[in-house]
């Protein structure tokens, strides 16, 4: 069987949970099926890996437009598959046309959808309603949906109630062990001006609505004092997204000392180093349909303050592995109260802060739940059987 992964990200260009997913099923999937990927941007020196560009046409247009696009040509390469499986908006309407095209099995895997996230309208403009039409068309005609949460299936369904239950199946994601794993190294530590000796929140993410950065640099003006705080927070979503968290930024470090910020895209040595030495791993998310970063942490044996919202719950198990903050969204996924938000995020924050061995307990526990639980062998092995179940279902 010939299996084609359609993604928007792949490396060496990855920026969210979605491309760090397809990198890794990609290379486990290999051993058990044929493989092609997919993905967007320029080209990559990777065997079976083909990348597109915008087409020239569209570079003057609407982002979403620019997307669609693309779907285009990509799903045109897909002749000789015999199955596309296809991650995010951005590439599941090239998993929809190629079904149309070539009649052969269309798996989409969710790892947001559109709807629950109203502030792309901020980035996208009328592009929102574009992206928004290509996933439920996408979607509703795929021939098997994977949720990488519990609480992602239950969204899809509740999102889109035109689609059968027994469609849409939990595949959770999974996280490299071996690759993230306690590092003894201090020299990011250096590199970047954070001190090895005294205790530090970190933050990894997007500037985006979704991740909540906002949230925490208000909550930060609680921290314990001589504490540190580590944001590696790049790629913001939005010229507005990014003054706005450059003005918290400023105001925070004018009145508190020890505001680390990293701006560029970390090399992975470096930042397993960063969450290796962190006393706590901090997420404040108000949506995440699975959180691949707070596996990482967990990995890395450093314990997690998240929110407990969409799939975090499944991940972080609260007072075991870290603490989670709970949250009372309003109908934009925004805290009802961000104000409450903020001081219950600071008052979990701050318990790890003064309680490193506690701290430390969580983290090697985080570690023992992510070996035992997330697995990307066991990923592949059940996505390849969905396949297989898909395929034959066509055949009937």
């Amino acid at each position: 069987m010939r299996v084609d992964l359609l993604t928007r990200e792949y490396p060496p260009d990855v920026y969210g949970g979605a491309g760090v997913h397809v990198a890794y099923l990609a290379r486990e999937l290999r051993d058990l099926v044929e493989v092609r990927v997919r993905c967007f941007g320029e080209p990559r020196a990777e065997p079976g890996v083909r990348a597109y560009r915008v087409p020239d046409g569209l570079r003057q247009a609407n982002a979403a437009l620019q997307v669609l696009g693309v779907d285009v040509e990509m799903a045109a390469g897909c002749a000789d598959a015999d199955l596309v499986h296809s991650h995010t908006w951005y590439a599941n309407f090239a998993g929809h046309l190629a079904k149309l095209l070539y009649g052969v099995p269309h798996v989409a895997t969710t790892h947001s959808l559109e709807p629950l996230r109203p502030w792309k309208a901020e980035q996208l403009g009328g592009g929102y309603a574009l992206s928004s039409w290509a996933e439920r068309t996408a979607l509703l005609g795929a021939d098997a949906i994977i949720a990488v949460s519990e609480a992602m299936r239950r969204d899809v369904l509740r999102v889109y109630p035109e689609i059968p239950p027994d469609r849409v199946r939990v595949i959770h994601n999974g996280i490299d062990t071996g690759e993230y794993a306690p590092s003894p190294g201090i020299g990011a530590l250096r590199r970047y001006g954070i001190d090895p000796a005294v205790p530090y929140a970190v933050f990894v993410g997007r500037v985006t609505r979704q991740k909540g950065l906002p949230h925490l640099l208000r909550a930060a003006r609680s921290l314990e004092p001589g504490a540190q705080l580590v944001l590696c927070a790049g790629e913001p979503d939005t010229p507005e997204i990014a003054e706005e968290v450059t003005g918290l930024v400023r105001e925070l470090s004018a009145t508190r000392e020890r505001v680390v910020w990293i701006t560029k895209m970390l090399p992975r040595d470096e930042l397993i180093e960063i969450l290796t030495h962190a006393t706590v791993f901090v997420c404040p998310s108000v949506y995440e349909p699975m959180g691949i970063v707070n596996l990482e942490a967990m990995a890395c044996e450093t314990a997690v303050v998240a929110t407990a919202t969409g799939g975090i719950p499944e991940v972080v198990e609260d007072g075991v592995t870290g603490l989670l903050v709970p949250i009372d969204q309003g109908p934009d996924g925004e805290p009802a109260d961000p104000g409450a938000f903020a001081a219950a995020l600071a008052d979990r924050v701050n318990a790890l802060l003064r309680d490193p061995a506690r701290a430390a307990a969580m983290g090697k526990a985080g570690r023992r739940r992510a070996i035992e639980h997330f697995s990307w062998r066991r990923v592949a092995e059940r996505t390849r059987d969905l396949y297989a179940e898909v395929a034959e279902a066509g055949r009937r």
